[in-house]
């Protein structure tokens, strides 16, 4: 065992994880700033185009949990197994979350087609005809690309479980100039507004899932190779084990999603302005995250193979230097936003009612997430992949519930705040979420749980 812990602290050295980082944060920042082109180019369709897009956005991600909670699962358990040097059940762990992507994403899609006018109407209530033309269009499209985007979640998590978050970005930068320029194609060319961006959408996940899965399976060599795929048999204990980090994961983030349905909800009776605004500062506060997301990935990497080997010196030590540089990161990118929210927000053709709204959120948000939240997103990571999902689930939901719904409708109805009261509610939920995690890496409890058959 002291064999593997030299291994591992040798092999990510500080060239090692900068070969690792820089493409997840280039993947994330470019998949942002792709996904702000691509509202950009929605919001010339007119303010009810992207408020369809928006609330549609915002209901996927309720459905389409499952397939991160999966990809999350199955990189804990591959990682944990490559940190064991055990490559022929990680080769196995691979195909086990492939067959378990692609059957979960095939009924969640039946569910939503079946039922997508319905959850609309459940959800959002009484909301124009006009936005919910846009939104019932898009909805259709996005649900048929499920099965493409969890195949290619999962497919890119593997590739991430050896280190190699290379591939990932460059397939990830190939789909992106697709979508654009299919949107650009479809929404200007042939004037086909919200379905052209869903079409768009649709082709390029399904591009993505081809190019990622075909060349897991060409590689026979690779300790997460996809060779024999067709040939399907079920391990239910690695199984297991996936579902035992993903299940709570996606419960996790399913009641996460929920909960910002609920808040965004308030939106609605706002007005439209509110709602392109939420929408409109949404998408450029993401660049934020983008680092923190990055880190937060690359930790599950990390940290599930050290946790694998048993190496938990290492783990904590490679946790809190990816940590600090998460902080800087994203304290880095809030300032750059907040200088520059002014032009930024000019950029998307709002009314200045929607305009000023933005802006103000915007500040809000550059102001807190330097502040909590690589702590309380980023830091939660390191527990998962050594396997403390239960207590990752239960603070995030109960700060979720208590902290931003409740507040959220507190200041906006009782105390009449508005926009600015719901984001005001959002940035506590960051830092009690912070308060927690850190307090539980500190303890040292995560040492003693364990994910992976011996």
């Amino acid at each position: 065992m002291r064999l593997l812990e030299s291994l591992l602290k040798e092999k990510w050295n500080n060239r090692a994880l900068w070969r690792l980082l820089w493409p997840l944060i280039a993947e994330q920042v470019l998949s942002v700033t792709i996904g702000i082109m691509d509202t950009v180019m929605v919001t010339s369709v007119g303010e009810s185009a992207i408020s369809g897009v928006s609330i549609v956005d915002a209901v996927n991600m309720i459905l389409i949990i499952a397939f991160s909670a999966l990809a999350t699962g199955g990189s804990v358990v591959v990682s944990q197994f490559i940190g064991r040097r055990d490559e022929k059940r990680s080769r196995l762990s691979a195909k086990q979350l492939m067959y378990a992507s692609a059957v979960v994403s095939l009924l969640i899609m039946i569910f939503t087609l079946a039922a997508r006018r319905p959850l609309l109407r459940l959800i959002y209530g009484r909301i124009s005809a006009d936005v919910m033309s846009a939104a019932e269009i898009y909805f259709l499209l996005s649900a048929l690309s499920y099965p493409s985007l969890a195949l290619y979640n999962a497919a890119a998590s593997l590739f991430r479980s050896i280190g190699n978050s290379r591939v990932p970005m460059l397939v990830a930068l190939m789909v992106n100039v697709m979508n654009v320029g299919g949107n650009a194609l479809l929404i200007f060319g042939f004037k086909l507004g919200v379905a052209g961006a869903g079409i768009a959408t649709l082709a390029s996940r399904t591009a993505a899932a081809l190019v990622l899965t075909i060349m897991l399976i060409a590689d026979k060599e690779s300790p997460i190779s996809l060779s024999g795929v067709f040939k399907v048999r079920l391990n239910i204990p690695i199984v297991k084990s996936i579902l035992y980090v993903g299940v709570p994961s996606g419960l996790e983030s399913s009641m996460f999603q929920i909960g910002k349905v609920l808040v965004s909800r308030i939106f609605t009776t706002f007005g439209t302005a509110a709602i392109a605004a939420n929408a409109v500062s949404g998408a450029v506060n993401s660049l934020t995250f983008m680092p923190g997301n990055g880190f937060g990935v690359a930790v599950l990497t990390v940290v599930g193979q050290c946790a694998g080997a048993k190496d938990f010196e290492s783990a904590k030590y490679l946790t809190n230097k990816l940590m600090k540089l998460a902080y800087a990161t994203v304290t880095g990118f809030s300032l750059i936003i907040l200088l520059a929210r002014v032009p930024i927000v000019g950029l998307f053709g709002l009314s200045p009612e929607a305009a000023l709204i933005a802006k103000n959120l915007l500040l809000i948000h550059c102001i807190m997430s330097p502040l909590s939240w690589p702590a309380s997103f980023t830091l939660p990571n390191a527990l998962r992949a050594v396997g403390d999902v239960r207590y990752c689930m239960v603070v995030s939901i109960a700060s979720m519930w208590i902290v931003r719904v409740s507040f959220a409708y507190l200041f906006a109805y009782a105390f009449h705040i508005g926009p600015v009261g719901v984001w005001t509610a959002m940035t506590g939920d960051w830092c009690v979420r912070a308060v927690f995690f850190v307090a539980r890496w500190r303890s040292g409890k995560w040492r003693t749980k364990t994910v992976i058959p011996d």
